[in-house]
């Protein structure tokens, strides 16, 4: 019978990997974790200690910095591996995954389905004649050499890129290697992870090539197998279910996606989101299920592209309506907080949040690091939120499960604020009216890049009325726009004069919003 030593790439939350290596350790397979270095000591030793009673657990033989892209990821995958070919040997099957998958099948069904076949489940798809690789560089992932890593130094990464074409350092790709590419979820078998081992021993040429190529995790197994192989035993697919987006991001599940992953042919799944705790359950207590019969219809990846590709309502997927023409929701309202003095809105924002259950956001359409849920990579680019700035915001109303919403909005996001405005759900707007000192200006230019720490004095005063001008002119094309239901709080009224439009404007009481405005330092610089 089949015994799985799965091979466990992990970077956070501790206890969530403890759960997993219980769960998956429970019918008697096994587990090697690599628990990223960057994830800190003191999380690593909390895993170790709360799993150091189960002997069909191991760490990995060395923990490494990892970073996405780089040929770390492949390494630490390594490490793993040795550990648990060292550490187990009973394992017939090596299954790679990471902290966000979850078992679809019970275990008994996996060991069942390994057993139909003598084979090796990998994508394997030849690098340079398939579409494997839909943007971005291709054939320079392999022929220049990659030391840099393209998130973190984005800059060097490309210089040293484009040194390299313009001095025509191109090198030759090992030739006796048909390089594949596939996803980096695979499933081996005991015999192909010995030859591998042995494999990367011996040929010292191709580890040193597959070391500077760029995203190797996505090539390094899938060529070695092809190489190892006989091709008729290789199936090229993974047995982990996951999907993308039209962005190029992982598809996230949430609990109403149970039946759905159970009727998919694969063993796991991924991305699991951290907030589905249902999910989770029910899945974990599947994996130990005995005599569970599945019935595979596999419809998930049609399902998605019919669904996103049409837009759609209802609670399989998240609400997504891309076209320009869509609405928040006829029974919705949106409450704009607008504000050049970003601190200011901000306070505003965490006394509403105290005083009342209004789900509040910051400066989403202008910070990149704004603290936002996950939902599933649209919330990671500012171009994204704006492009399609409707979907974006009504998919926070499903998410905070709620009819009213507060935003903070630049004023130089006039587009943005008519175009709410022509939406059909309720809109109003809270226009904060500040005063700007030179030291407050001075600090704005240094902040948006406008002058430097060793910009002459003279420099900055031709700057300043300037400066000044523009944020004057943002507050008047508010004001002459004439929006329904706008308000205005100023910083030279008291807390009782800006008492009445902020009730209005959140719709609760005088003395509520009296409390909420009274903030002494609100707006402080």
């Amino acid at each position: 019978m089949a015994r799985i030593a799965f091979i466990l790439l992990c970077h956070k939350d501790p206890e969530a990997i403890i759960d997993q290596a219980r769960r998956l350790t429970r019918a008697g397979d096994y587990i090697a974790i690599h628990f990223d270095a960057r994830g800190g000591r003191e999380a690593f030793e909390a895993i170790r200690k709360g799993l150091a009673n189960n002997p069909n657990v191991t760490f990995a033989t060395k923990r490494i910095k990892c970073g996405w892209g780089e040929w770390s990821l492949v390494q630490a995958t390594l490490h793993a591996i040795e550990a648990a070919e060292r550490d187990f040997p009973r394992a017939t099957h090596f299954y790679m995954m990471s902290g966000d998958c979850m078992s679809v099948k019970t275990a008994e069904y996996m060991h069942d389905y390994l057993d139909r076949e003598e084979c090796d489940y990998i994508e394997s798809f030849d690098f340079f004649d398939s579409d494997w690789i839909k943007t971005g560089i291709r054939e320079e992932r392999l022929i220049y050499r990659h030391w840099f890593n393209e998130r973190r130094h984005k800059w060097l990464f490309y210089q040293s890129f484009r040194m390299q074409r313009a001095l025509g350092l191109a090198r030759g790709i090992p030739a006796d290697l048909q390089v594949m590419i596939g996803s980096q979820w695979w499933c081996l078998r005991r015999r192909t992870i010995e030859d591998i081992l042995a494999f990367i021993r011996e040929r010292r040429d191709v580890m040193r090539f597959f070391r500077t190529t760029w995203i190797p995790d996505e090539t390094f197994f899938q060529t070695l197998v092809r190489h190892l192989v006989p091709e008729r035993e290789i199936r090229s697919r993974t047995l982990t279910f996951l999907m993308f987006t039209d962005y190029g991001m992982p598809v996230v599940f949430y609990n109403d996606h149970y039946d759905l992953l159970l009727a998919q042919d694969y063993l796991f799944a991924r991305k699991i989101s951290p907030d589905a705790k249902e999910l989770k359950k029910r899945l974990g207590d599947l994996f130990a299920a005995t005599g569970v019969e599945f019935r595979i219809s596999n419809e998930g990846r049609s399902l998605f592209r019919f669904l996103t590709g049409r837009g759609r309502v209802g609670r399989r997927f998240a609400q997504r309506f891309w076209e320009t023409e869509s609405s928040l929701g006829r029974d919705r309202e949106l409450l704009m907080i607008v504000c050049k003095k970003w601190h200011v809105a901000k306070r505003l924002v965490s006394q509403i949040r105290s005083h009342t259950d209004i789900p509040c956001v910051e400066y989403l359409f202008n910070e990149e690091n704004t603290p936002l849920p996950d939902l599933g990579g649209i919330e990671k680019s500012l171009e994204k939120r704006t492009r399609h700035r409707r979907a974006w915001v009504r998919m926070l109303f499903d998410y905070f499960d709620t009819d009213r919403m507060v935003v903070c909005i630049d004023p130089g996001g006039i587009d943005l604020i008519r175009d709410f405005y022509s939406d059909r759900s309720g809109t109003r707007l809270l226009d904060i009216d500040c005063e700007f000192s030179d030291a407050y200006l001075i600090g704005h230019a240094r902040r948006t890049g406008l002058a430097g720490d060793t910009t002459p004095q003279s420099a900055l005063e031709r700057l300043l009325p300037t400066i000044r001008s523009d944020i004057n002119s943002e507050s008047d094309t508010i004001r002459d726009a004439e929006f329904e239901h706008c308000y205005r709080i100023s910083e030279s009224n008291a807390p009782e004069e800006n008492a009445r439009p902020l009730a209005r404007f959140l719709g609760i009481s005088e003395d509520e919003a009296r409390e909420i405005a009274s903030m002494h330092y609100l707006f402080s610089d």
